[in-house]
């Protein structure tokens, strides 16, 4: 009955609302906001883009808003993560959007999952007492920047599909996005080239597409297994192989609960630190921007604890 409820709630919205302005000729609506800043870095001003998601949401847990129907109602292209990071949550809206040009198979919807190389495929049967496991794999690539060139060239390659009297445009924009982003990859291989091999406790298993771009080891996780909370005896035993073999750090995405690293950090004498779930696109951060600011302050908590200014 709920989900009934919801569902005509959305029809009616992307029927009745009124509509929100758009600038660009093409209507992009996203999942997420680091993809909404990589459509807009290869469309330019030919585009319109929103999230649906902010990047203070945990991407696996949004809520179904009638406002994001109408986005979709009237977007001529929707891109998602993909891998089951939005299963809870965007076909619901789909639906509700009443607009065929992005359901699946259509050219307006593209699944950016489809186009990287992805990690941690099961390679057994998965059920739920294992956690919030995604049967197609680790859905966080997008904090790897070459996996975002990847994602990059999908999108023109999809913009020029929907506007091909423009193709040049997206080319251009990509080749630009490209070269800056591979300036970018050598720079901050550089920075960390000296920090390989380091170990690093993440809160939840969405670091591990940086982690080994990296160099870096993930020695565990708070949580016992994918969106589980931690249990007194999982944060002993974990407390117990830090204190024999220190990481560096404890990672998290800033929307986590932060209790339980807090209290592991000060025990294990190991810093904590706190970053964005991704690039803030509504204020104007670019995606190479957001990864900039994250490693900056990644790098200067491995060498000497927390950032002098946490990146908000």
């Amino acid at each position: 009955m709920r989900y009934r409820l919801i569902l005509l709630s959305l029809l009616l919205a992307a029927t009745f609302l009124p509509g929100q302005a758009w600038g660009g000729e093409i209507r992009v609506v996203t999942t997420v906001p680091d993809l909404a800043a990589l459509a807009e870095a290869v469309g330019g001003d030919r585009v319109s883009v929103r999230s649906l998601a902010l990047p203070t949401q945990d991407a696996h847990f949004v809520d179904a808003r009638p406002n994001m129907a109408l986005l979709l109602n009237r977007a001529d292209l929707l891109i998602l993560v993909g891998l089951d990071l939005e299963v809870g949550w965007l076909p619901t809206l789909m639906t509700g959007s009443r607009n065929p040009r992005i359901q699946p198979g259509k050219p307006g919807h593209l699944d950016a999952g489809a186009y990287v190389e992805v990690r941690d495929v099961p390679t057994a049967p998965v059920d739920r007492s294992m956690g919030d496991i995604h049967p197609a794999g680790n859905p966080h690539y997008l904090h790897d920047p070459n996996q975002a060139l990847l994602v990059a060239r999908a999108i023109s390659n999809r913009l020029i599909r929907i506007d091909p009297e423009h193709a040049e445009h997206y080319r251009a924009r990509l080749a630009t996005f490209e070269a800056e982003a591979r300036q970018r990859i050598g720079r901050w291989e550089r920075l960390f080239k000296e920090h390989e091999g380091k170990k690093v406790v993440t809160y939840h298993k969405s670091w591990g597409y940086l982690l080994s771009w990296l160099g870096l080891e993930e020695m565990g996780t708070i949580e016992p297994k994918p969106g589980i909370p931690p249990s007194p005896s999982h944060v002993a035993r974990l407390l117990a192989r830090m204190r024999a073999d220190p990481p560096a750090l404890i990672l998290l995405e800033s929307y986590y609960p932060d209790a339980t690293a807090r209290l592991l950090g000060e025990r294990a004498g190991v810093p904590v630190l706190a970053l964005p779930g991704g690039t803030d696109f509504r204020r104007g951060e670019s995606y190479l921007d957001h990864i900039d600011h994250i490693l900056r302050d990644l790098a200067r908590a491995i060498e000497r604890g927390l950032p002098e200014e946490a990146h908000k």
